[in-house]
């Protein structure tokens, strides 16, 4: 019979790249596994971490190995892996977030073995991602097994996949459940199928064949967060009446689809697709999560009563699949085929597709296989770029004719480019009121899409906007306080509520994430679009926006009590309830009364005055807050921007004149304005393309290729809500005090029409 044996402790680490496999490094640390030894590098800022390969070592015993085969299974090594066995090479594996297994050869065995791992995130040219806004952690981030099969056995040769399909078509009161295996040296022998609804048996066939279709009677279905029921198919491999091995594997029967106009359906209904987006690491672990990890963000997520995740930007753990299948969740599964096409890179994107397919095929919860996220950036009319996502297209209805495809897509990519039109359904990743444009222009675009293109599918994959522990009474785009953060969701809310066409929406993102090429929001390193800190210890007001939209259990929270000082005499009070009612008191006396509108969103006025002991109450629910009035505002509320290039209070701003304070938008007004504009462009260019491959322009790790007609006509609706004060922010450190000072002096000279 199979046995499987864990083997994560006792390794020894060396970033010696010139270890050799065949013998233990003598200078070596020792730990156990997860690992990475990015936890702290990756994670700080600069996008000076380590990519390199490194050596990862352990004994095996003979005894371990106690099958007429043995099989060493890894869950993932980022990103490209060499695999050991007493010197000699068994496998390379190329691709950071899929398992994949390599056997041991039986006359390699010697009493006491070295395994030896060599993990690389070296940069490359034909391993995806290598572009992208999130760390590349190096390392053995997931566990590693050791699987005993007897020689005959269910397969595993196949790209990690679990020996096993399950395929479940609901019809009516029941479901056809088609079962197919995949065997080793099976001539001669029994299969014998079951399904069981916990411990009960309810269907089940014994056959020669490697296909049986089985019926569930009076099936119970996998309907969404409201009732996710699960069934357990057992397949047994038999000869001579003795169980050889078995495999076992959870789905769910539901049925669904994608209507243009209604959105998401499930088993027959409506089924509005709400939700918010994941990566996978933690501070200091990296991507190296443990079970508990896992739990504790799923936790998180189910708090705000989401039906949805899209599970960014590459295939995540076997475990984080298992719990949304627990929880009734609707997945979006992607490859890291993102931001930059490489044409080195195809053959990648079709190993990594073919991994995510055949290792999830059995998920409930998976109903979405992402094609590629962002990958126009450089410009969408590469005929290689096009034929690249035709032919992943076609090899995932190949693989799977049950679910359906789909791309996230940058916004400034026409939405008349072929690109856009491959896949089954389609979402494009939008930030009008972030970075640049307005919160409203959201809805506008989709209406202008939907209206276009009514028969297309549209959904919005990532939206959001950075906070930090910044604090004001007058948030504005760019300031990276929770205020502005709280407006911004607020508004994106109302736009998407009353659009019930967008079959699935995903905030960028669940919680704050390591991008180490970052340099923004006065904490390096960070990407802080987060509802959760990166920690998972602090809830954003803006986790409340949602959890008031979403979660029906009832609650009430007053936002912004991070923010204490405040200078007005009368301060906004924001409150977020999904009941009926709420009144808000000021030191025990009654603010007022108001009733919930279309939207859980409470706004009271508050004298401030002394210190204020504020309390929400709704039905039995309160929540509190306090507040100082004070005469100057706290510098602790105010973003800091460290080691920056020029103080901004130097900027000369004429009345009557431009200066670097006023919009993109509004200095195209002018004819002597957009000349201005022609000059700042070439200046980025130049200044951002210093030092880059072939001379392409690179901002926070994305590299740009041709700066053209098109791409300029494409991104001048997202940023000429931009002051071009925060552009100079948002590229970095790159431009000398004298760059700024001569940009604000050229526009000083631009009057204001």
């Amino acid at each position: 019979m199979r046995t499987v044996k864990w083997i994560n402790e006792n390794w020894l680490f060396t970033m010696d790249e010139s270890q050799s496999p065949a013998t233990l490094p003598t200078d070596a640390e020792a730990l156990n596994l997860p690992h990475t030894w990015n936890g702290k590098d990756g994670q700080d800022g600069g996008n000076d971490y380590k990519r390199q390969k490194c050596w990862y070592f352990k004994e095996i015993a003979r005894e371990e190995l106690a099958g007429e085969e043995s099989y060493l299974e890894f869950d993932a090594v980022n990103s490209s892996a060499e695999i050991f066995w007493n010197g000699a090479s068994l496998i390379v594996h190329h691709g950071g977030y899929s398992r994949f297994r390599v056997k041991i050869p039986a006359d390699k065995i010697q009493e006491t073995n070295i395994l030896a791992v060599s993990a690389d995130n070296s940069p490359n040219e034909a391993v995806y991602p290598q572009v992208a806004d999130f760390t590349f952690y190096g390392g053995i981030y997931r566990g590693v097994k050791i699987i005993n099969v007897p020689s005959s056995h269910f397969d595993l040769d196949y790209y990690g996949a679990p020996g096993v399909m399950v395929t479940p078509a609901v019809k009516g009161n029941n479901a056809d459940v088609e079962v197919e295996v995949f065997v080793k040296n099976a001539d001669g022998a029994s299969l014998t199928y079951k399904i069981l609804d916990g411990d009960t048996v309810v269907a089940e066939a014994t056959t020669t064949d490697t296909k049986a279709t089985l019926t569930i009677e009076n099936v119970h279905l996998w309907n969404g967060i409201k009732d996710p029921h699960l069934y357990t198919l057992v397949a047994s491999l038999s000869k001579d009446d003795t169980e050889l091995d078995s495999v076992s594997t959870r789905f769910g029967c539901r049925s669904f689809s994608v209507d243009p106009e209604k959105g998401f359906i499930l088993n027959g209904k409506e089924y509005a697709l709400r939700g918010v987006s994941r990566h996978q690491d933690y501070p200091e672990k990296g991507n190296a999560l443990t079970l508990e990890d896992h739990k504790r963000d799923i936790e998180l997520i189910c708090e705000l009563g989401v039906t949805t995740i899209r599970l960014a930007h590459y295939q995540h753990a076997q475990e984080f699949y298992d719990l949304c299948d627990e929880k009734g969740l609707v997945i979006w599964a992607e490859i890291p085929y993102i931001s930059r096409h490489m044409h080195g890179g195809y053959d990648n994107t079709i190993s990594q597709m073919t991994e995510l397919v055949a290792q999830n095929y059995n998920h409930a919860s998976i109903c979405f296989w992402g094609l590629s996220n962002e990958i126009t950036i450089a410009g969408a009319d590469d005929p290689h770029l096009i034929k690249n996502h035709k032919d992943l297209n076609d090899l995932v209805h190949k693989m799977d004719k049950t679910r359906l495809t789909t791309i996230a897509t940058v916004t400034m990519c026409s939405m008349d480019n072929e690109y856009v039109h491959i896949s089954d359904v389609l979402s494009y990743n939008h930030y009008f009121g972030w970075y640049g444009g307005s919160t409203e222009m959201n809805g506008k675009w989709f209406d202008d899409f939907h209206k276009k293109y009514p028969k297309k599918a549209i959904g919005l994959s990532e939206y959001g906007c950075e906070a930090l522990n910044w604090h004001t009474s007058n948030p504005t785009q760019g300031d990276y306080t929770e205020e502005y953060q709280s407006y911004y969701h607020e508004e994106l809310i109302k736009q998407i509520a009353v659009r019930p066409y967008i079959w699935a929406t995903h905030v960028w993102n669940m919680f704050d994430f390591a991008a180490d090429a970052r340099a923004e929001g006065g904490e390096n390193g960070m990407n802080h679009k987060g509802l959760v800190t990166f920690d998972r210890q602090y809830k954003k007001d803006s986790f409340y926006a949602y959890k008031a939209w979403l979660n029906p259990e009832p609650m009430v929270h007053i936002c912004s009590k991070r923010y204490v000082d405040r200078v007005e005499d009368v301060t906004k009070v924001t409150v977020y309830s999904n009941c009926d009612e709420v009144e808000l008191f000021r030191n025990g006396e009654s603010v007022g009364k108001q009733k919930k509108g279309q939207f859980p969103f409470f706004y009271f006025d508050v004298k401030n005055e002394g210190t204020s002991t504020l309390e929400a109450k709704a039905g039995d629910l309160s929540d509190t807050a306090t507040i100082n009035k004070v005469d100057s505002p706290n510098e602790d509320y105010i973003m800091k921007e460290e080691n920056q290039v020029i103080n901004w209070f130097e900027i000369n701003t004429p009345v009557g004149y431009y200066s670097i304070n006023d919009t993109i938008g509004d200095i195209m007004k002018t004819v002597k304005g957009k000349i201005c504009m022609v000059k700042l462009l070439l200046l980025i260019k130049n200044v951002m393309s210093q030092g880059t491959k072939d001379g392409k322009t690179e901002v926070m790790g994305f590299s740009f290729g041709k700066i053209n007609k098109s791409m300029i006509q494409s991104m001048y609706g997202m940023v000429k809500g931009f002051t071009i004060k925060r552009a100079f922010m948002m590229l970095g450190n790159k431009f000398t005090k004298e760059q700024i000072l001569e940009v604000n002096e050229m526009l000083n000279k631009v009057k204001k029409k």
